[in-house]
């Protein structure tokens, strides 16, 4: 595959996932967020088996790679099922161009949880976190200096997505990446959904009416997207394709102002270019400099 397909096959993985933030708003309107995430992660588990059944048959024999794999899924599961609960409860009191822009905070702290582990932060990156810090100021911050409930949940999110972040990158080494989403999909969807009829009201009629947004989820950012961002990340240089990943945030506002009429302040818009554009810096890699022989 050319290199300028695979960066549209990632330009339509940002925009699908983008787009989720709509599908997202709008079943917060009927439905809780462990009824939610648990559905949509069970059609998404169910939307990559085919492409890890026949390696999770293949592994089957291998008893400390199937410990690793269920350590892993488990691991990761429990990160995306927190953080997901967290940014559904954020986008009912929110706008879902805000919560994406929000939520790409995760790419900024990463590399400062990850001085934790004895990893060098450079200088570039600090920049980039303090323009991310004044870019989500502008964003959320209201007159009277608070943050509203919802930009503080998706924000705690985007916390814990970047724990999820660092857990894959731990056992990504280890195991088949597409075996490990299939499972973390698989576990954090069976535990939300089975918190659901503990902590919310679940019922039919409410599930139905979100049907469209939860399908959409399940499916397409589930399922079709991550199997396209797999596909087109072997053909792609990492600064493209940082650039059109990092578009999702983008995609969430256009969606919200197309679909939601969503609008934004001034401020708020300010707010997010400041944001997108500390948060496409700090994931370009460093230039390398040339030594002269």
């Amino acid at each position: 595959m050319k290199e300028r397909n695979a960066i549209l096959l990632l330009l339509l993985t940002s925009l699908i996932w983008g787009f989720a933030f709509v599908a997202q708003s709008n079943a917060a309107d009927s439905i809780g967020p462990l009824t939610y995430n648990g559905i949509r992660m069970l059609i998404g588990a169910v939307a990559l088996l085919p492409l890890t059944y026949k390696k999770f048959k293949m592994h089957l024999k291998d008893k400390e790679y199937r410990k690793t794999l269920l350590k892993a899924g488990i691991s990761c599961a429990l990160c995306l099922g927190v953080a997901s609960v967290l940014q559904q409860a954020g986008i009912a009191y929110t706008t879902a161009g805000k919560a994406g822009f929000i939520t790409s905070l995760y790419m900024l702290i990463v590399p400062i949880l990850s001085i934790a582990l004895g990893k060098r932060v450079s200088k570039k990156v600090w920049l980039c976190v303090f323009a991310g810090i004044v870019g989500a100021y502008l964003l959320s911050m209201n007159s009277e200096l608070s943050i509203s409930k919802g930009d503080l949940l998706v924000f705690l999110c985007s916390i814990v997505f970047a724990f999820h972040i660092m857990v894959i990158d731990h056992f990504s080494k280890k195991i088949d990446g597409v075996e490990l989403s299939n499972l973390q999909f698989l576990f954090a969807g069976l535990g939300c959904f089975a918190l659901s009829f503990i902590f919310e009201d679940v019922r039919v009629a409410s599930i139905m009416e979100a049907s469209t947004a939860i399908l959409y989820s399940g499916i397409m950012s589930c399922g079709v997207a991550y199997t396209l961002q797999i596909v087109a990340q072997k053909y792609v240089s990492p600064a493209p394709a940082t650039l059109a990943m990092s578009l999702e945030s983008v995609w969430a506002a256009v969606g919200g102002a197309l679909l939601l009429g969503e609008v934004m302040s001034a401020r708020e818009t300010i707010g997010c270019v400041i944001l997108f554009i500390a948060v496409v810096i700090a994931q370009l890699p460093d230039k390398v400099k040339k030594t002269s022989v």
